[in-house]
């Protein structure tokens, strides 16, 4: 039987990101992977759904522009999109591969070894792998657990991946469909409701069992987001709970009831349903193991499981479910095996972007949660008309709003932007979290001109001020508060 310092099931980002880092230790390393290398990640996720987002975005750009300019509105192939997004998997799963293969080449050692197969769990120090050609056992000192998740599928709810689909089924289409319903107002279901949208082939209705989309976040962010979606024709189904989805005659035929009691009956040809994701935990072991588990993955404290030689990372656990964040897992796993990891594992300071129209960046707390958590704080925000950046993109839509603690120190607690370019504005922000510092770093530091950026440091101005725009002149597009208890006191300067 073989033996390894560390067996990692799941070649998924937590996985991979796990096994890469066992290797800076010099360990020897299984990395097991039941279906694809790159997990969900690369093939029905954020690589997959950001690359249908990024050729919708462009697309839209032209459709615009065709407008504005007066020539033609160009023709769109679904073949040829979807082609572009299998490639782009592609792409980064070859890269994988060539690094796997050539990693014990590099490093002068054969200590990296993976196997295409189905893991099982025999006990805490066994591994069966069923392969095309037969079983086999492994011994591993250590376990990581890293099987990712999968769409949740509903009981009364049709779903066959062709007419009726989850997000693993949008690259079995073979045509824009002329009209779809999304089940689910979250960030998927919002973002493919973006996508489809943006391409303008598609009429696109959004289920929305409250009274808004993106109920997590904060309601100005969404007032920005749901005015867009409506403009491309999107209709919000709000206040309404699906009460029945069939197929009939290859048509989607879905009845909703309203709050106050009415019933409605569309037709659409397609349906997406984006209701969460389920852990992946079934027949990977069984309960006289002791791993213990809820309906939400896999229970672990920071990483390690109820048996203290098995972790698990990434999706399969109750912790977030993102890419940066099941990396940041494995790698904190590894380093808690093998080393002393040099910082504690912390959520606070997660940056995570919403693809949508536009895009949505954050980093910390939003209001919502402090408001929830009883924080007092301060609120500044300014508006993307203020920054040259944006006004020469020629799209002034959006803004920069930055959360601190009412206090002397003014620590920052997170940050949203929505607008162009928001994915390059949080990452100094997210830092200063990590760090526990308050604003002076931001204020004097000196950002590049023009971008997007230069609005963050005129916020923290604003707080301290000393903004160049004074917001007692520009009241609808520079705004400080303070917020006590859910009450909202200007401040003025």
């Amino acid at each position: 039987m073989d033996k390894y310092d560390v067996c990692v099931i799941g070649a998924g980002p937590a996985g991979y990101a796990a096994a890469m880092r066992a290797i800076d230790y010099k360990k020897k390393v299984l990395l097991v992977e039941k279906k694809q290398l790159g997990g969900a990640g690369i093939h029905h996720g954020a690589l997959s759904s950001k690359t249908w987002w990024e050729l919708s975005r462009e697309f839209f750009h032209i459709r615009m522009q065709s407008r504005v300019y007066n020539f033609d509105e160009p023709k769109i192939n679904f073949a040829k999109v979807k082609s572009e997004v299998l490639a782009a998997g592609r792409e980064r799963m070859d890269l994988l591969e060539h690094h796997m293969r050539n990693l014990n080449v590099s490093n002068g050692a054969d200590l990296f070894t993976f196997m295409h197969g189905n893991a099982r769990l025999l006990d805490k120090n066994t591994v069966e792998i069923t392969k095309t050609d037969g079983k086999l056992e492994i011994e591993a000192d250590y376990i990581m657990l890293a099987t990712g998740s999968r769409p949740r599928y509903l009981p009364h709810i049709p779903i066959d991946e062709k007419i009726v689909m989850t997000s693993d089924g949008i690259d079995k289409m073979d045509d824009f469909p002329r009209s779809m319903v999304i089940l689910g107002a979250g960030v998927i279901g919002c973002e493919f409701a973006t996508i489809f949208s943006h391409f303008g082939q598609t009429k696109v209705n959004l289920i929305d069992k409250g009274d808004r989309i993106l109920p997590f976040e904060d309601e100005d962010v969404v007032n920005v987001i749901e005015s867009n979606l409506e403009a491309q024709g999107v209709l919000i189904h709000r206040n309404s709970r699906l009460i029945e989805m069939k197929v009939e005659e290859g048509m989607v035929v879905y009845t909703l009831e309203y709050t106050d009691g009415s019933k409605e009956i569309f037709r659409v040809e397609k349906a997406l349903v984006s209701v969460g994701r389920v852990p992946n935990y079934e027949n990977i072991f069984d309960e006289s193991l002791g791993i213990n588990v809820d309906e939400r993955g896999i229970i672990d404290d920071l990483t390690q499981t109820s048996v203290p030689n098995i972790y698990a990372v990434g999706d399969i656990t109750a912790d977030i479910a993102l890419v940066n964040v099941g990396e940041l897992e494995g790698r904190y796993a590894i380093e808690s095996v093998f080393g002393k990891p040099k910082k504690p594992l912390i959520y606070e300071n997660i940056s995570a972007i919403m693809f949508l129209s536009p895009e949505v960046a954050g980093v910390g707390l939003n209001e919502i949660k402090a408001n929830e958590q009883g924080i007092h704080y301060k609120v500044v925000s300014l508006d993307y008309s203020c920054i040259s950046r944006a006004i020469a993109m020629r799209n002034t839509q959006g803004f920069i709003k930055i959360l601190v603690t009412n206090d002397e120190e003014m620590k920052i607690l997170g940050m949203r932007v929505v607008g162009e370019h928001a994915s390059s504005a949080i990452q100094a922000v997210a830092l200063l979290i990590s760090m526990g510092q308050g604003i002076e770093e931001l204020a004097e530091l000196i950002h590049p001109h023009p971008s997007i950026i230069e609005g963050i440091q005129e916020c923290v101005r604003m707080l301290l001020n000393k903004s160049m725009l004074k917001p007692s002149v520009l009241r609808e597009a520079m705004k400080c508060r303070s917020c006590k208890d859910g009450v909202y006191e200007d401040i003025v300067f």
